[in-house]
């Protein structure tokens, strides 16, 4: 048998390296929290590419745990500026998108990965990665998985690393949470990449939007995103931040 029959074959995909950091920086610096916004509508075709672009947001296990509700109902819309306590930035925004965590489709995703491998023949260990995984977030009738987990991990781990599981329903609630906030962030820069702005809002009424929504008990609202053309005065204050000092250490 020759070496090469031995060597595994492997995906390899490389790096561009014309990528323009000025411009990336730019659009970094420049993403403000909007609180009021021109009457320009956003064109239909970027929305949809800026939301394409925030679901390549990386997700644990790839399961993507967000969904974006694109709130263009007028009657809709003005039950949710109500929710958000009429701010500004959700009176004027051409657009408010509600970002959701979800908890309920894990084995969907999960079945969804293995039909949908982009590659001709999907490799035994991620047939068998996507078939337990949903195991790591059930916590089972009244936390009954959980607690077992909990204490199971606790006498491991004194062992041997262990990674991160759901030993309650907080603990998968915040799971999805992360990986949705992150597709947020790709959502609002990839807004400023196109001249669009965006105010990211937490300040809402939670049981207000569920209703609106009529979302499920395991989908979490984690903020309502408005979206527009900047007015001339849409920024309030400069921007700042403290010493990196308090962030940063490198150990």
């Amino acid at each position: 048998m020759s070496t090469s029959d031995l060597t595994k074959t492997r995906y390899h995909e490389a790096a561009p390296t014309d990528i323009d950091v000025n411009q990336f920086k730019k659009v970094v610096e420049s993403r403000r929290s909007v609180r009021k916004f021109t009457d320009t509508p956003i064109p239909a075709e970027v929305l949809d590419q800026c939301l394409d672009w925030a679901m390549l947001a990386p997700s644990s296990s790839n399961l993507q745990p967000w969904m974006f509700y694109v709130v263009q109902s007028s009657q809709k819309k003005a039950q949710l500026v109500k929710a958000c306590m009429g701010q500004l930035a959700a009176r004027t925004a051409s657009e408010l998108i509600v970002c959701v965590a979800r908890t309920d489709r894990i084995d969907e995703m999960a079945k969804k990965n293995l039909s949908h491998f982009p590659m001709p023949k999907t490799p035994k260990a991620v047939q068998q990665y996507y078939r337990f995984i949903g195991y790591n977030y059930r916590t089972g009738f009244l936390n009954t998985l959980g607690n077992a987990k909990k204490l199971a991990f606790s006498v491991v781990r004194q062992f041997t690393p262990l990674p991160v599981t759901a030993f309650s329903p907080a603990d998968r609630q915040l799971w999805a949470v992360k990986s949705t906030a992150l597709a947020c962030e790709n959502l609002v820069l990839a807004l400023r990449a196109y001249g669009f702005d965006s105010c990211m809002m937490e300040g809402f009424d939670e049981p207000r939007v569920r209703k609106i929504l009529q979302l499920s008990d395991e989908e979490y609202p984690v903020m309502v995103i408005g979206a527009g053309e900047r007015a001339e005065d849409g920024v309030f204050f400069p921007q700042y931040r403290f010493e990196r000092e308090l962030f940063v250490q490198k150990v």
